[in-house]
């Protein structure tokens, strides 16, 4: 076990040192949009998509952590904090590149996160392999999470019937709206992010009656051959159907959702429109867990990075 000096923003931290010497690790610091290219970069070396967009969208509504690498190829690690006003934040992109893995930087990022985030309840879609280690950190699992991937197959029924309102396509002008209508289900303010939304999605769409605006989608590609639904915020699981099935119907390649198995409006009829389970994650919280807003009309997130 090696004691080099301590990333910033940390006491003295110890990590594993392997071929490199700790002390050839860059201090902790904040990135920018400028550091977009060795993002994508880092992502691509861990296996994921490049997520160019995801990554800009972040970049500019977040706050993204890294280390540059020692050899001076790019960045050795990532993480990125989004608060959502007042009292709870996210985090995503834990990202460690494959040739420093198991030197304590995952760690090193996560407990600067963390002092970063203040007061604020934290939460993450944590995999099976980063879990163990935000356990070590106090986050404790509130709910499941699985992603649904496959080619859409409407079904030209759902969500009709009694259900009123029509849904169309957002502009502009319909930002206001949709900022309402989400903070009243999240709790909390996700405004930073909603309002780079429209340049980020594909497409946006809104479910609208005589009194207004009463849920609202977005379409976004992560990768050229899948589109991901998300946020979804809806008052029912008709309403949620009809605007997944508004964005879905016309979506090129695969569609994916991200969805809590553990509640039953969803899952079993995004998987009879073709839709597969192909992952799993656990949600989980660093703070207290308090109840606020209207969660039963959230359906899903805006992405897993944005818990």
């Amino acid at each position: 076990m090696c004691y080099g000096k301590a990333l910033a923003g940390q006491g003295s931290i110890p990590l594993v040192s392997k071929s490199v010497p700790i002390e050839s690790f860059p201090p902790i610091r904040r990135l920018g949009s400028g550091d977009l290219r060795q993002c994508v970069a880092l992502s691509v070396d861990r296996g994921w998509s490049p997520e160019r967009s995801k990554w800009s969208l972040l970049l500019g509504g977040a706050e993204a952590y890294g280390v540059d690498a020692p050899d001076g190829g790019g960045l050795a690690a990532t993480v990125v904090l989004t608060r959502w006003p007042p009292d709870l934040a996210s985090v995503g992109m834990m990202l460690v590149a494959t040739r420093y893995g198991r030197r304590g930087l995952g760690r090193a990022l996560m407990k600067h996160l963390l002092a970063e985030a203040g007061d604020a309840t934290v939460t993450l879609f944590a995999t099976d392999m980063g879990r163990p280690l935000y356990e070590q950190l106090g986050f404790l699992p509130v709910r499941r999470s699985v992603s649904f991937m496959g080619a859409f197959r409407p079904d030209g029924r759902t969500g009709r019937g009694a259900l009123a309102g029509s849904t169309r396509s957002a502009v502009d002008a319909d930002l206001p709206a949709i900022i309402a209508v989400d903070r009243a289900a999240f709790g909390a303010d996700r405004s930073r992010i909603l309002t780079q939304l429209a340049g980020f999605a594909e497409r946006l769409a809104l479910l609208e009656t005589e009194q207004g605006t009463i849920g609202y989608a977005a379409a976004w590609r992560n990768i050229p051959s899948a589109t991901i639904i998300g946020p979804v915020v809806a008052p029912d699981a008709e309403a949620a159907k009809r605007l997944i099935t508004y964005l879905a119907a016309p979506a090129r390649g695969s569609v994916r959702l991200d969805l809590d198995p553990d509640r039953p409006e969803l899952p079993a009829w995004a998987n009879a429109r073709g839709l597969e389970p192909v992952s799993r994650t656990a949600v989980m919280a660093h703070g207290p867990v308090t109840d606020r807003g209207t969660p039963d009309r959230l359906f899903t997130p805006i992405s897993v990075a944005l818990a």
